[in-house]
């Protein structure tokens, strides 16, 4: 008998997990270092060009890679054709964007990011060649494969990075670094991806693939925007130094979401595709335990971070990058923001409702974009922050609720099961400012120290209730819970 869907997920989530915390662990002490040998200005150089080349990351493969995942039929009858299709695409962008990022950085206020912009965005072009592999890769929950790859990758990444820094490369030590561990990864996820080395174009598959995949794609690009147009206008009305002190905190403030929601959107695709395929409740069923769950564990990392965003930024990164300390207390509301709404996209995705997505993240788009704009000229780098928060909440919730309901996803007992985490990460940030307050003394270790006992000691009882957390103990010492041994 086959291994059930079940049992395959939680093996790739695991891998996804484990394989996460390598690589954002291995990222924070690169950027850490970094921090250190560069200047601020170098950091908002190397914001512009990562603005610019997430975005076609995002739409670069058309969205092949999630049809990859999703795809109902033969994975070997679409490959060639998916192959294909991907490659084409990322050639293209990359060869219009090299002609075009002169214009790109001179409208983000910094013409030395040329080069910067032209050098990573050759990220495009692997992601292109691999896209259908990893892909498959996703499709049958190998990611112990993807952690493998993503993490030689991050070496190569470090070791070219920071030894171009120490040697005085500037912004462009960010690119390279990225370019090779791209490059890394790639060769890897090639030899590991289970599909048959062919090209080809088969027009009814490019047709159904088109169908599904440039909604996505389209959604994804918008999404990405809405995440890194930010940098392109605040560096373009606050000049470089202050985007710098931006994107640390976005950094820091994305930390959790980023670790965590990365390994969720490894297996979450694939594992909402196989329910959505059955009748009945199921999809709205696996959004139900798994959404509230997401949130117990981002309510009070959250809330400690906006409380201790102070200690945190001059403990690691030192006292001249104090600035970007007080955007961080802004910025973490938008981390729960953006982890919501990236599981509800893999929903909607899973469920075939692309244009769903495109939608939310167009919606989204067009109330920010004035705003951002407005905001940052206003409050320059707090009012962006604002603006980024506020609209998430007030805008992006919404119309995601919106779309959830349309997919047939029950919202009523998703809300409920929500309520008492987030007022459980409320009441322990408000614990953890006491203590600092009364007793972190002068220290930011100490602050930090004090503020997190605390915080979670009160955290923990309050967030969890008692049956729950005696059964996930009982499953911790693999010992039945005293109401199933009764």
């Amino acid at each position: 008998m086959g291994e059930s869907l079940g049992r395959r997920a939680g093996r790739g989530l695991r891998w996804s997990l484990l394989g996460t915390m390598v690589t954002k662990v291995g990222s924070f002490a690169m950027g850490l270092a970094l921090a250190r040998i560069l200047a601020p200005a170098d950091f908002g150089v190397y914001a512009i060009a990562m603005a610019a080349t997430t975005v076609l990351m995002h739409i670069n493969d058309g969205g092949l890679i999630a049809a990859t995942v999703q795809w109902r039929g033969k994975l070997e009858e679409m490959a060639p054709t998916a192959a294909t299709m991907a490659m084409g695409m990322a050639f293209g962008l990359y060869g219009l964007f090299y002609v075009t990022a002169p214009f790109f950085a001179e409208a983000a206020g910094n013409r030395s990011a040329v080069g910067v912009v032209r050098l990573l965005a050759l990220v495009i072009v692997i992601d292109g060649v691999t896209a259908v592999r990893s892909g498959s890769l996703m499709r049958n929950f190998q990611q112990g494969k993807l952690v493998t790859a993503n993490s030689v990758g991050l070496v190569a990444n470090a070791a070219l990075a920071i030894s171009l820094a120490v040697g005085g490369a500037g912004p462009y030590s960010f690119a390279w670094g990225q370019v090779a561990g791209a490059a890394v990864t790639g060769v890897l996820v090639f030899y590991y991806g289970d599909v048959p080395f062919r090209y080809g174009l088969d027009r009814a598959i490019a047709r159904k693939l088109l169908v599904f995949g440039v909604p996505l794609a389209v959604s994804l690009g918008v999404e990405a925007i809405v995440t890194n147009a930010q940098f392109t206008i605040i560096g373009h009305l606050t000049g470089p130094v202050l985007v710098g002190f931006y994107l640390l905190a976005f950094n820091v403030a994305s930390w959790a979401q980023t670790t965590l929601g990365q390994a969720v959107r490894y297996v979450s695709v694939a594992g909402f595709s196989r329910l959505s395929e059955r009748d009945g409740d199921a999809l709205s069923n696996g959004v139900l335990r798994t959404m509230p769950l997401l949130v117990t564990v981002m309510a009070p990392i959250i809330a400690l971070t906006a409380v201790l965003a102070t200690p945190l930024v001059t403990l690691l990164y030192g006292d001249r990058w104090a600035p970007a300390a007080s955007v961080l207390q802004i910025l973490v509301g938008l981390t729960l923001v953006r982890m919501a709404t990236g599981m509800c996209t893999d929903v909607l995705t899973a469920a075939g409702a692309t244009r769903a997505t495109l939608w939310l993240n167009v919606g989204w788009a067009v109330v920010l974009f004035p705003a951002l704009w407005f905001a940052t000229k206003a409050g320059a780098i707090h009012g962006a922050a604002l603006a980024q928060t506020g609209v998430g909440l007030l805008v992006a919730v919404p119309l995601t609720a919106v779309a959830l309901r349309r997919s047939k996803v029950a919202l009523r007992p998703l809300a409920l099961a929500m309520v008492r985490p987030l007022c459980a990460g409320v009441l322990a940030g408000a614990a953890a400012w006491v203590a600092v307050h009364f007793a972190g003394g002068p220290y930011p270790f100490f602050q930090l120290l004090v503020g997190g006992v605390v915080g979670l000691l009160v955290y923990v009882p309050a967030a969890i209730p008692r049956d729950q957390m005696k059964q996930w103990v009982a499953l911790i010492r693999r010992q039945p819970a005293p109401a199933e041994a009764a």
